[in-house]
């Protein structure tokens, strides 16, 4: 009989493949076969298998009948909705945090904005793609605004669509370097919200999360994309 996998090494398996999507370094559309990724990432085969469970409860990944996973496809009418939806939970949940926020929460606005305008955008040996660094960082400060949120659902449904948005928001980093002032943005949020100017915040929030949205379509790359993968 098979030796359970430890829940620890299908933990850090899920964490890595997970990463590897999300950076697209797994780019959309492409076939996941089990012994590579075993081979690739030096995990086991029962972990890896599970991860991919995992992975495909959350939408990053989809098990196609008899022909194995592959890393879920990305798609203009995806864009479109997960921005919509994205934008009216997200919305939500800064309002609730304005509302609630105190002095510590605007000090995790203040602090991480900073820290975010003095990181790098792209990677440093690789420019096409986005710095782990920044990422890390622009999550820290899209929690950070929500932070005095007290309602946990809505903060479970933003975290859910942040996922799903990561993927397409690293496919137009490349793109974003056409005139688009990403501090400016994120500093107009901020202001609002440390002002506890609900609508200013909020229709700013909105509007940068469209912003990456017009600049995918209009370059066509998701198009290219869904092509690739048809």
């Amino acid at each position: 009989m098979a030796k359970p996998e430890s829940g620890s090494l299908t933990a850090e398996a899920f964490a890595r493949i997970r990463s590897e999507i999300l950076a697209c370094r797994l780019p959309p559309g492409q076939k996941l076969v089990i012994a590579d990724l075993c081979q690739q990432l030096g995990f086991s085969l029962g972990a890896v298998r599970e991860a991919l469970a995992r992975l495909t409860s959350e939408g990053l990944v989809e098990a196609e009948p008899r022909k194995g996973f592959r890393v879920a496809p990305i798609t203009e009418a995806e864009l479109k909705d997960i921005t919509e939806v994205r934008g009216k939970i997200e919305s939500l949940c800064l309002e609730n945090a304005i509302r609630n926020g105190d002095v510590k929460w605007e000090a995790g606005i203040v602090s991480t904005l900073f820290e975010l305008s003095r990181t790098s955008l792209q990677d440093p040996d690789d420019p096409a793609r986005v710095s782990e660094v920044w990422a890390d960082t622009h999550r820290r400060f899209h929690e950070a605004l929500v932070a005095a949120c007290d309602s946990p659902w809505l903060l479970r449904l933003r975290e859910t669509l942040f996922v799903q948005s990561e993927r397409y928001r690293r496919v137009s980093v490349p793109l974003d370097r056409a005139g688009r002032d990403l501090h400016g943005e994120h500093k107009e949020i901020a202001d609002a919200a440390i002002a506890r100017d609900v609508e200013k915040a909020s229709a700013a929030l909105r509007d940068h999360l469209q912003k990456t949205t017009r600049i995918l379509i209009a370059s066509d790359v998701v198009k290219a994309h869904e092509a690739e993968t048809a």
